[in-house]
């Protein structure tokens, strides 16, 4: 049998970098790809295959898909859709190309990248796509207007598309994790200090006593209930090898909990549970 194949995107740390190891030890062909020349060297180096896949760039996009099917054969057995990041700050404090930037990488880039590697996968009729939401793609929170709003709409989107593929044996899956030890609030303080303009915000003092301190101050302590990135690896590794994989996968303690709420509460009951 030939060597089962994936295609991972932000690889650079946290998430991506668990999963393109852990795998890559499970014997799986491992294709992680990052933004940035550097940090695919650093993989390369880790001994795995690593090349740019931006998802701002559409050439970049399918550049990175050519040349996968080129290194296969014209085959790719799944997709872990990874990269993302984070914009801190009050959705009225979101201007128009905040929110521009966000969607093209959260989700225009991923969803291109989809209909990318699709018709390879119809023409084997057989293929998994995972796309790393989040518990904040159905819960949402405050100063997380941005993010949340490009996690719900990958969720819609990843809903449609697999009912859409219903009939293939094509899987379209989401893994939805909690609290996960990564750097995504760290490299969301340069987006922060691009695009929101807090000191003039009807809430300047809520964002100098409640969201600045959480993001510049180094956590003493992680978080309560979070996790390894590895509980995601382990939750994408059921996704990719049971023969018959969940629609979606919960991690995390937080998830299961709002998973619950938002089924049994009414709306306003779950938004004061949401803001205690």
């Amino acid at each position: 049998m030939s060597q089962a194949s994936i295609l991972i995107t932000g690889c650079s740390s946290g998430i991506g970098l668990d999963a393109a190891l852990t795998l890559h030890e499970r014997g799986w062909r491992v294709f992680a790809t990052c933004r940035s020349q550097s940090d695919c060297d650093e993989l390369v180096a880790k001994g795995l295959e690593s090349f740019v896949l931006d998802y701002a760039c559409s050439e970049s996009i399918h550049s990175a898909v050519a040349q996968v099917l080129e290194l296969t054969g014209g085959t790719l057995d799944a997709l872990f859709n990874n990269g993302a990041f984070a914009i801190p700050g009050r959705v009225e404090d979101l201007p128009r190309d905040a929110l521009r930037s966000i969607f093209e990488t959260n989700l225009f880039g991923q969803f291109e990248l989809i209909n990318a590697v699709l018709p390879s996968m119809r023409q084997h009729n057989k293929g998994r796509i995972i796309n790393n939401s989040s518990v904040l793609g159905f819960a949402a929170l405050p100063f997380r207007g941005a993010y949340c709003s490009t996690k719900f709409a990958m969720e819609g989107l990843s809903d449609a598309l697999r009912l859409e593929l219903n009939h293939t044996n094509i899987e379209i899956i989401l893994i939805e994790p909690g609290p996960i030890g990564t750097k995504i609030r760290e490299n969301s303080i340069p987006h922060f200090e691009q695009w929101i303009d807090w000191k003039t915000s009807a809430a300047k003092e809520e964002y100098e006593t409640t969201l600045i301190p959480r993001l510049y101050e180094p956590a003493l302590k992680k978080d309560r209930f979070e996790l390894e990135c590895s509980a995601v690896t382990n939750k994408l590794i059921h996704a990719l090898e049971h023969p018959r994989p969940k629609p979606r996968y919960y991690v995390t303690t937080p998830t299961y909990i709002a998973g619950t709420l938002k089924r049994l509460l009414s709306t306003r009951l779950l938004d004061k549970v949401l803001m205690r």
